[in-house]
C-alpha cells in the first residue's frame, strides 16, 4: 500500500461546525476503509495546518478519490503527499549512481 500525508484545515463551514468534527472523522476512516485504505495516524496540529493524517490506499486514483470527496463536503480543504518509506528513499538514492 501507498503511504500518503495528508495536511488539512478546515473550510469556514468546517469551523463553524467544529463540534461535529470528530463525527465526520469517523465516517472519513470509513470511508477510506472501504475503498481499500485505512488511517493509520491522526494528530489535531498547530501551524499551516489544522490536521494531519497519515493514510494508506491502494493507489494514486484511490487517494486522489479520497481527496476529493472529502473536499465536496465542503468541511475541510486538503494538500496531499506521497510518501516514500526509509526503504524505497535508501533505494531511489541509491540507483542514482
Amino acid at each position: 500500500m501507498t503511504i500518503y500525508i495528508m495536511l488539512v484545515n478546515w473550510t469556514e463551514q468546517g469551523v463553524k461546525n467544529v463540534r461535529e468534527s470528530p463525527r465526520r472523522l469517523d465516517a472519513a476512516k470509513k470511508q477510506l476503509a472501504d475503498m481499500g485504505g485505512s488511517f493509520k495516524e491522526f494528530y489535531l496540529t498547530m501551524g499551516d495546518a489544522d490536521m494531519v493524517a497519515v493514510c494508506e490506499a491502494p493507489d494514486d486514483a484511490v487517494a486522489a478519490r479520497f481527496a476529493l470527496q472529502l473536499g465536496m463536503a465542503g468541511n475541510v480543504r486538503t494538500r496531499t503527499l506521497k510518501a516514500f518509506p526509509e526503504a524505497a528513499y535508501r533505494e531511489i538514492i541509491a540507483s542514482l549512481g
